[in-house]
């Protein structure tokens, strides 16, 4: 018989999820400790103190302050622990690593496409090595859905428009089953992926045999050239457009006098729905390319502006705080 039949509680292949099993049981085991004692009182004086039985009745009010501080005390310093403990343990997985390895994730009816920094494209089966942490940067591509590692006891939703994270660190090498936790439509009981950890020279030996002639920021690059992008924004442009070169991560000031993070949502919107954040100094003249481009492609040119270099990288970074002078057309984007 299949031993995965028989078992009741998911595999276990991360410390984090080593950790959630350890809060879900202890909380389990004080709730044990406090409710067991109520059902078997409830019971025992059912049985002695029923219709016929020959027992002291006696209702006048007795009662002990010594058993009632105790009775609050220890269930609350019990409660304060398991809360601190789930407060460390979701800061833990809302807070990547700031070195971890960055993969695309994209959602659609009813698939799951993956893709790594080098280009390798995967749907359905993710690879990662053992011991490094994975960031996964996450879009759907039309209904909500949700990514749920059972193995690793972390789960998010991947939203229409908007992007979310999720970071994990494998230590265990095996196949684990990955599914799709929200509702999404007919097939959604199908929308199934396999998550396969592997020790690190057989993940770089996967690298090179799934290998992609172009890196994600070079697929990028190339659509950065078929859409014309090159026109305005390239070195040899005629067009009054902004430059790219130390974009990301720069704080740009808007046309309304606000100003906003140069980050992957931004630079998405950009292409997307560029009359949205008009850049100060700069008339909205760009085209969207809401129907022209996907999310997958997004993501390339995103991974190829990224490349051109972040803010503060070769002098192209914010002006420092004491500087009387403000952001110019040319450290903006539309």
């Amino acid at each position: 018989m299949n031993d995965d039949f028989l078992r009741l509680w998911p595999q276990t292949a991360s410390e984090h999820a080593s950790s959630i099993d350890w809060l879900i049981w202890s909380f389990t085991g004080m709730m044990t400790i406090f409710v067991v004692p109520v059902f078997v009182l409830t019971i025992l004086f059912a049985i002695r103190y029923r219709k016929g039985t020959k027992v002291p009745r006696d209702h006048r009010p007795r009662g002990s302050m010594k058993v009632e501080m105790t009775w609050i005390v220890l269930p609350f310093i019990g409660s304060m622990i398991i809360y601190l403990v789930s407060a460390k343990l979701y800061y833990e997985v809302r807070t990547p690593p700031v070195d971890a390895m960055e993969i695309q994730v994209v959602a659609k009816q009813w698939m799951w496409k993956f893709q790594h920094p080098g280009g390798q494209r995967e749907i359905n089966t993710l690879h990662v090595p053992v011991g490094r942490p994975v960031r996964l940067n996450m879009i759907s591509q039309d209904v909500i859905h949700s990514l749920y590692f059972p193995a690793l006891r972390i789960k998010q939703d991947l939203l229409p428009g908007r992007y979310t994270e999720l970071w994990f660190n494998a230590t265990e090498a095996g196949r684990y089953e990955v599914f799709c936790a929200e509702y999404c439509g007919t097939d959604h009981s199908k929308m199934l992926a396999t998550l396969i950890v592997q020790p690190p020279q057989e993940y770089e030996r996967w690298l090179s045999q799934a290998g992609a002639s172009e890196s994600l920021a070079e697929q990028g690059e190339v659509l950065f050239r078929q859409f014309g992008c090159s026109g305005c924004h390239g070195p040899a442009a005629v067009a009054k457009a902004p430059k790219l070169e130390g974009l990301y991560g720069r704080r740009v000031a808007l046309e309304d006098g606000s100003s906003v993070v140069a980050d992957q949502a931004y630079i998405r919107d950009s292409i997307l729905l560029p009359h949205k954040q008009i850049v100060a100094g700069y008339e909205s003249i760009m085209p969207s390319f809401a129907n022209v481009i996907d999310e997958e492609g997004v993501l390339r040119l995103t991974a190829y502006i990224q490349s051109l270099g972040k803010a503060g990288e070769g002098g192209q970074g914010e002006p420092h705080a004491d500087s009387p002078r403000s952001p110019t057309p040319e450290e903006t984007i539309p």
